[in-house]
Formats: C-alpha cells, sequence, structure tokens
C-alpha cells in the first residue's frame, strides 16, 4: 500500500499491533550489550535496570523513527518483543497519560496524584510513514514503571527477537524508493481487539 492511500477515516487514537489471540508485540531500541544478550536468552540481562521506566511501542515504523532504523547510538539492537496480552492489557488499565489534558482530568492536580501512583503511562504521538513522516493519527507508547516493569520484565515476557537485520533490509528498500518491497516487509498489524474499551480513559 502506497502512503498516498493510508485511509482518511483512521481513528486518531488506536493501538496497531502484531498479536495472537494470547500475546501482542511490541519493540524497543537497546545498545547491543541489552539487546543482544535478551534475544540469545528471551529474557532482559542483568544489567536492564528494573527501576527505570521503560518504554514499549506497539508500532514497528514508530520504533524505527525513534531509533532512526536502528543507527542512533545506544539504540543499534532492535527488539520485537512478545509479551501476554494478559499483561498489556494490566497495564493499561492501570495507566494514566502522561500529560495533563483539561476536560479530561478534573484538575492539574488531581492528574499529578494519579500520575505518581500509576506503575504505567500512556502517550500518543504521531504514527510514521515508511519516510517517517507523520501521519494524521496517532500510535502509542507505554510507559512501565515500578510494578509494571518488574512485571514486564519478569512475568509478561514470551519471547524476544532480534530484529535489527529487518530494520536495516527495510531501510535499504525505502532509500531506493521501493516502497512497495519495503512495504511488504513490515510485521503485520491490526487494531488490537478491546483496544477501544481499555482505551476509554485514556484518550487525551
Amino acid at each position: 500500500m502506497e502512503e498516498a492511500d493510508v485511509l482518511v477515516d483512521e481513528p486518531k487514537y488506536r493501538i496497531r499491533a502484531t498479536h495472537t489471540a494470547d500475546t501482542i508485540t511490541v519493540y524497543q531500541a537497546y545498545r547491543p550489550e541489552i539487546g543482544l544478550p535478551a534475544a540469545r536468552d528471551g529474557r532482559f540481562p542483568e544489567a536492564w535496570k528494573r527501576d527505570r521506566m521503560t518504554w514499549i511501542k506497539p508500532s514497528f515504523l514508530w520504533m524505527m523513527y525513534r531509533c532512526g532504523w536502528g543507527t542512533k547510538e545506544g539504540q543499534e539492537s532492535v527488539l520485537a518483543v512478545e509479551i501476554t496480552r494478559e499483561g498489556f492489557d494490566w497495564a493499561l488499565r492501570n495507566a494514566c497519560l502522561s500529560s495533563y489534558q483539561p476536560g479530561l482530568h478534573t484538575d492539574r492536580t488531581s492528574w499529578q496524584r494519579q500520575l505518581k501512583r500509576s506503575p504505567a503511562r500512556v502517550q500518543w504521538d504521531p504514527e510514521r510513514d515508511l519516510r517517517l513522516q507523520p501521519l494524521p493519527y496517532r500510535s502509542l507508547q507505554l510507559g512501565l514503571a515500578g510494578e509494571a516493569a518488574h512485571r514486564y520484565a519478569d512475568e509478561w515476557i514470551t519471547a524476544i527477537t532480534d530484529v535489527t537485520p529487518l530494520a536495516r533490509q527495510i531501510h535499504g528498500l525505502v532509500r531506493e524508493g521501493q516502497l512497495a518491497a519495503a512495504e511488504c516487509l513490515l510485521p503485520a498489524a491490526s487494531p488490537y481487539p478491546a483496544g477501544d474499551e481499555l482505551l476509554s480513559a485514556l484518550l487525551g
């Protein structure tokens, strides 16, 4: 599908992801010292800090935008992390928007209290096309901290795959102007089941 064919009626807020009946795939990028052992062992190494917030992204192309197709310093190892839908849904149910939204939140103080106690944060950023240009609808980022980060690392992960070679292959095709070929290599994504319901209080 060419970029000009993007549906104009695509909802502004929607979780688009690769998923099965039991799992959802999210993307992260790390330095090789973290990413390579994580992909090899199917879990994050000891150097991965559970006491820091970690951001997971269901959108492959938004991850490519963030890490520059795996070329940015400290983000050279791109991972596809398959986690349980049960865990992902738990994070959404316990999340707070990362920014204050008048009309959605009662006031800034109550939002700050909610943000402080929430183990997960939702942020919406413009989705990206193959040239990494912004699209008129948004892509989800989910920040995990505290209990959520621990659950993510120790309970939710079912598989970790190094997709750096795929990122480089697609990037090469894009640079050559072969967008149709690049499109065919993108991980298949579709609307996440129950996503609208889970996000009903998080549509900023």
